[in-house]
């Protein structure tokens, strides 16, 4: 097959010449000036001097036009929404609701009122603090007068024993014994302090120390005070001593039941 641009021979099965890469077929080939010119393209087949009868161009269609949805003169066509939609009734509007009353209180006696609203402090209302100038008893007073009350009950304890001794009882110690031997020595010792705290005395060791027993007031302690230090004081002994311990690292050096019980021995004037 000959190219009908160069003239080149090529073989049946090529689509494209091998000289000037164009692709070969059988039609009319249409150069730029006749793509620019169509009327002068003939066919090979029409006699030469003969003009072709074009033919006539097809009618164009009309362009449609889409009148706006929204035009003045479109309106009446647009469905209202109020139409299909439910009416929307306004949410009825709350009252108010009325300040919840307030619950009477129950004064109870001897409750102390906390102060928020007074930018001063009351000192007196702070627990734990003392209002008189008397100074706490240092440490080894206090011990020297715990040492001699100790050695007064143990005194009492073997009197105890001895009477019972005498007396043809066997002071044998065993599992059935000992409980009712330990609850002996007990009761002397709560004996030993309820006795000066019916009496509203200092007991022999605190007078033999020259200490005196006072309430944070300054004034001597009141019998109830009195038996409440004698109670916290056997529950700061059973504790294991953390009750006495407190005192180490008390600001005032105040052991717990004192601070329970408001009261703290003082030297004596």
């Amino acid at each position: 097959m000959d190219c009908r641009y160069c003239q080149t021979f090529n073989s049946d099965d090529d689509h494209r010449c091998r000289r000037c890469g164009r692709r070969l077929r059988n039609g009319p080939v249409y150069t730029g000036s006749s793509a620019a010119a169509p009327a002068l393209n003939y066919d090979a087949n029409e006699t030469p001097g003969v003009a072709r009868t074009l033919a006539p161009e097809p009618a164009r269609r009309p362009i449609t036009y889409q009148p706006s949805l929204f035009s003045a003169r479109e309106l009446p066509r647009v469905v209202p929404f109020e139409t299909i939609a439910p009416s929307i009734e306004p949410l009825p509007r709350k009252s108010p609701a009325a300040p919840p009353r307030q619950r009477a209180r129950k004064v109870i006696a001897g409750q102390q009122n906390l102060e928020f609203s007074s930018p001063v402090r009351n000192t007196r209302a702070a627990d734990g603090a003392i209002y008189c100038d008397a100074p706490v008893a240092i440490s080894t007073h206090r011990a020297l007068a715990a040492a001699l009350d100790a050695a007064l009950i143990v005194s009492a304890i073997a009197l105890f024993a001895v009477t019972f001794y005498l007396a043809g009882g066997q002071i044998v110690l065993n599992t059935r014994t000992t409980p009712v031997f330990l609850a002996a020595a007990a009761g002397i010792m709560i004996f030993y302090r309820v006795l000066w705290c019916c009496a509203l005395g200092d007991s022999p060791g605190m007078q033999w120390a020259q200490l005196a027993l006072i309430n944070f007031d300054g004034q001597r302690p009141t019998r109830k005070q009195r038996f409440t230090r004698t109670m916290f004081g056997f529950l700061s002994l059973a504790a294991a001593g953390l009750g006495l311990l407190w005192a180490t690292v008390d600001e005032e050096t105040l052991t717990w039941h004192d601070h329970i019980s408001k009261t703290f021995p003082t030297p004596r004037a």
